[in-house]
C-alpha cells in the first residue's frame, strides 16, 4: 500500500509515463513487481472486477485502488497520475503526426509500436495466468470461455453470465 497520496500519484504517473500503447503490462509490473502494493492474486482480482465496469480496465483499477487506499482524493490522485503524461503526449503527437503522417518511416514506426503493445499484452496475460496453472477447474473455465467466444463466436453477453454461475458454483465447492 502506498504511504501517501503523493506516492500513489507518482506510482500511477510512472505507469502512465511508460505505458503508451500497453498500460496493463506496466500496471502489473509497477503495482506487483516494483512497488509491491499488491500481490499477483490481488492484482488479478482487482483487474477482474474492473473488467466488468464500463471504461478502460486500468483506469478503473486506478480509481478502485486509489479509493480503497485514500478515499475519493486517492481515486482522483491515481486517475490523474495515470493520465497526466499520456494526455500531454497524445496532444503533442497528434500535432506532429498531422505534419508527418505521409512519410513511410513514420507509418512503420506507428505499426511497430502497435505490434510491441500486442506483445506486452500477451506477456502480461501469461503472467496473470500463472496462478491458474495450479487450478485445473479455473483452466477449464478459462478454456471454455475462449472456445465459446473465439471459436464458437457466442456473444460475451451470453458467455459471461453463464461463466459467473459456473465460477461461483466451483468456488463454493472450493474447486477454484
Amino acid at each position: 500500500m502506498p504511504r501517501s497520496r503523493t506516492e500513489l500519484f507518482l506510482g500511477f504517473l510512472s505507469i502512465g509515463a511508460r505505458a503508451f500503447g500497453g498500460v496493463l503490462p506496466w500496471t502489473h509490473r509497477v503495482l506487483v513487481e516494483e512497488r509491491r502494493w499488491l500481490t499477483a492474486g490481488e492484482f488479478a482480482e482487482v483487474l477482474a472486477l474492473c473488467q466488468l465496469l464500463p471504461g478502460p480496465n486500468v483506469a478503473n483499477c486506478s480509481v478502485v485502488l486509489g479509493r480503497r487506499w485514500f478515499g475519493l482524493s486517492g481515486a482522483l490522485a491515481a486517475f490523474l497520475g495515470l493520465f497526466a503524461l499520456p494526455f500531454a503526449w497524445v496532444i503533442g503527437l497528434a500535432v506532429l503526426y498531422t505534419d508527418f503522417a505521409t512519410y513511410p518511416a513514420v507509418r512503420a514506426v506507428v505499426s511497430g509500436v502497435g505490434i510491441a503493445g500486442g506483445g506486452l499484452f500477451i506477456g502480461t496475460a501469461c503472467k496473470l495466468a500463472r496462478p491458474m496453472f495450479r487450478k485445473p477447474t479455473a483452466l477449464t473455465i478459462a478454456a471454455g470461455c475462449f472456445i465459446c467466444i473465439s471459436i464458437l463466436e457466442i456473444s460475451v453477453l451470453v458467455v459471461l453470465p453463464v461463466v459467473l454461475v459456473v465460477a461461483m458454483y466451483a468456488a463454493s465447492r472450493r474447486l477454484i
